[in-house]
């Protein structure tokens, strides 16, 4: 997952990842998938929040979505503030149905109900990621966070989005830039 798309200037398709600093709550040490990244803002996923409160198998259940004979359970993730109660999902380019966007040549996004009963009946992406809301940035608002050092980007891969360990994702990226975290300062400002 190398395509760069920062040499236009937006990080479409890339990790978004909170400096030590944060002060807001919702994003302390988030790990952010950036799905869009243009004049009109931002919109991502945050793919290292799981939620404890809701899996997999309880989330088929109150859609009223059959399981079928496998035993998949992905896992659901706090995606952001807005829209909490709406899914999204983050998956490998080989699935694709009507509603799919391709956020670049090795993932895809699909926000419909026919993706949960597809992953449920194991017709679904070979890898995926559930999450419930997103994060989202007016025109400008994300480069603004970026100058006052409230976010680093990474380049993203498959093994930082889809791969177990969600609880070390932060480290994991910030540790693709050779930085430890704990040398990172919350001040900005220039050399």
């Amino acid at each position: 997952m190398n395509e760069d798309n920062s040499a236009d200037g937006y990080l479409k398709g890339q990790l978004l990842v909170a400096m030590p600093a944060m002060q807001d709550p919702r994003f302390e040490h988030t790990v952010i998938f950036l799905c869009a990244h243009n004049a009109d803002g931002a919109m991502g996923l945050i793919v290292n929040r799981p939620l404890k409160k809701l899996s997999f198998p309880e989330l088929l259940d109150q859609l009223g979505i059959a399981r079928g004979t496998s035993d998949i359970n992905i896992g659901v993730q706090y995606g952001g503030p807005v829209e909490t109660g709406r899914g999204f999902v983050l998956h490998t380019p080989e699935y694709e149905q009507n509603g799919t966007i391709s956020v670049d040549n090795r993932v895809g996004l699909t926000a419909t109900v026919e993706i949960l009963r597809d992953i449920a009946s194991n017709r679904g992406p070979r890898q995926s990621l559930l999450a419930l809301g997103y994060a989202g940035w007016g025109p400008g608002q994300l480069e603004n966070e970026i100058q006052q050092n409230a976010w680093l980007n990474v380049p993203a891969d498959d093994h930082l989005l889809f791969d177990e360990g969600i609880e070390l994702r932060w480290e994991r990226a910030i540790g693709k830039l050779g930085i430890d975290p704990s040398l990172l300062s919350d001040q900005h400002g220039h050399a």
